[in-house]
């Protein structure tokens, strides 16, 4: 089983559900590989995030082995997601993340089963799934996690096979008219004007991004793209982490992306150290 783990804007203090009830719609980190460690995070909320994942932690290796404990779950206690929508195929070849949709009444007894064991009824216990082509399976899957207890579910709207095509905000739309739990879109969103749009389209009560925010950081803060100050709360917040280098240069990398020329990419992007790239940022930008 994959899971991520649940945490809300710590200035906040709410209980996940309670978001939901208070929030135009909900503003949410989606879990990247790689990239949804702590730190991000930590970044993400500084700019009007309201609700962020942890890296898929694959349940058999955070059982065995300490390491894996340490590396993602630095988190809060606010709840858990299980990942029903990773269509990758190593994922797949396992028997979970997305083909997981594909076996709703085991999506129900994960669901009853985490709800069994967790004793505070305020714990969120969330979902993420795509889409089928025949859209009622999906509404069939959501109807038995519903009615199993999951807090709610996020809804990416592709199939298993897509990933360049067109969301289907549409069948997003058609899965929250039929149930009654908080649904979230994701799929295909690169600014706040985007997650507005698709709010208002779908009428879900959460808006979930991942690339857009490696782009920009501060795209929930109404930033059309990186301030050069999200750019230096970044440096502070991973050297106060000890941001693994790789990982540090390469949330740069896509930050900057759109306000840095061809030329100027050629030279950030080979840089090899943290020294390195902290005087190119204070050199070009004053960061």
């Amino acid at each position: 089983m994959i899971s991520d783990a649940i945490e809300t804007t710590q200035c906040q203090q709410k209980d996940p559900v309670d978001l939901f009830h208070s929030r135009h719609f909900v503003k949410i980190c989606a879990p990247m590989v790689r990239y949804s460690k702590l730190a991000f995070r930590t970044l993400v909320r500084k700019y009007n995030c309201d609700l962020c994942y942890t890296p898929m932690i694959i349940a058999a290796d955070f059982v065995r082995s300490v390491k894996a404990r340490d590396s993602e779950f630095t988190t809060s206690k606010d709840g858990i997601d299980l990942n029903c929508g990773c269509p990758q195929r190593w994922a797949m070849a396992e028997g979970y993340g997305a083909c997981l949709i594909n076996k709703p009444e085991l999506v129900q007894d994960m669901v009853r089963h985490v709800r069994n064991q967790v004793e505070n009824p305020r714990f969120s216990v969330s979902i993420k799934i795509r889409i089928h082509d025949d859209l009622k399976r999906t509404v069939d899957l959501c109807r038995k996690a519903e009615a199993a207890g999951v807090s709610w579910i996020t809804v990416h709207g592709r199939n298993i096979e897509e990933r360049h095509q067109p969301v289907h905000y549409d069948a997003i739309k058609i899965i929250k008219q039929n149930t009654s739990i908080p649904i979230v879109a994701n799929g295909d969103v690169k600014t706040l004007k985007d997650a507005e749009n698709i709010h208002h389209m779908t009428g879900t009560d959460g808006v979930m991004v991942a690339r857009g925010l490696l782009a920009n950081p501060a795209m929930f803060a109404g930033y059309e793209e990186t301030p050069l100050k999200c750019i230096q709360d970044w440096v502070d917040i991973a050297l106060e982490h000890g941001t693994p280098f790789t990982c540090f240069h390469h949330h740069l990398m896509y930050m900057m992306e759109r306000i840095t020329s061809k030329q100027e990419k050629k030279v950030f992007n080979v840089l090899s150290s943290t020294s390195a790239v902290l005087d190119y940022l204070n050199d070009h930008y004053g960061v």
